[in-house]
């Protein structure tokens, strides 16, 4: 895979709580973790979720027991590592990654940062939010367009390091050359609509629509912070 990425601290928040996964390679491993809790704890968690999550993937053929186990352990550990520290109470993060196999991608997945396939010029969400709004979308109680305004838009029904175990979403897809896989925080995905990525990502190289989205996200607000992967396949 080719592969740009950009985070941003925002124009509101005093502190950057997103981290970036970005291991190229033969089984390259790309992803997002949206930090939350506390004056450091959101910044911690991000940070031990990528670093745990591609130091236990590294140089292993992906499946999908070891993506789910990897991200099973950075939560244990996470979840361990606040228990053990008062300032670190409450403190969690969610992670969305991509992991490249010969004829695949598996998606591993928990909180509300997301992962879009843009394939046959149109793009599609490939994660699913667990998010209260998200629920309520799926059941039909409020519309996608209420859920953008939503005043619990950001409240997020799974993550990792809140609990002692988590429920993690483990999806394959089939590899295809020129599939562009777009990963990000809700930084970007609140301020950015689908519709705007998918022209960006039509029109522009990699590094260039990562540019025009994190423009984007600024201009529309900024509240907070921005992350963004965005991964073509190659072959």
């Amino acid at each position: 895979m080719n592969a740009a990425s950009r985070t941003h601290i925002g124009l509101v928040r005093a502190s950057n709580q997103d981290a970036l996964l970005l291991q190229p390679g033969k089984y390259g491993l790309y992803g997002v973790a949206d930090g939350m809790g506390g004056h450091k704890g959101g910044d911690i968690a991000s940070m031990m979720a990528v670093s745990l999550v591609k130091r236990f993937l590294s140089d292993v053929k992906p499946t999908h027991e070891q993506l789910r186990k990897g991200i099973e352990e950075a939560n244990q550990m996470i979840y361990e590592e606040q228990l053990y520290r008062s300032d670190l109470d409450g403190m969690g993060t969610t992670l969305t990654v991509i992991w490249e196999d010969k004829n695949r991608i598996l998606l591993g997945h928990v909180g509300d940062s997301r992962a879009y396939l843009l394939r046959d010029k149109t793009l599609r969400q490939v994660s699913q939010d667990h998010s209260m709004v998200a629920e309520m979308v799926r059941d039909g109680l409020i519309t996608q367009e209420e859920a953008r305004r939503h005043p619990y838009r950001n409240i997020i029904t799974r993550a990792l390091g809140t609990d002692a175990a988590v429920d993690v979403d483990v999806t394959e897809i089939e590899k295809r050359a020129g599939d562009i896989y777009l990963i990000c925080s809700d930084g970007l995905s609140e301020y950015v609509r689908e519709e705007q990525m998918q022209q960006l990502l039509l029109e522009h190289d990699l590094e260039e629509a990562a540019d025009r989205m994190l423009n984007l996200a600024l201009k529309g607000g900024g509240r907070d912070n921005i992350s963004l992967v965005i991964a073509e396949v190659t072959a």
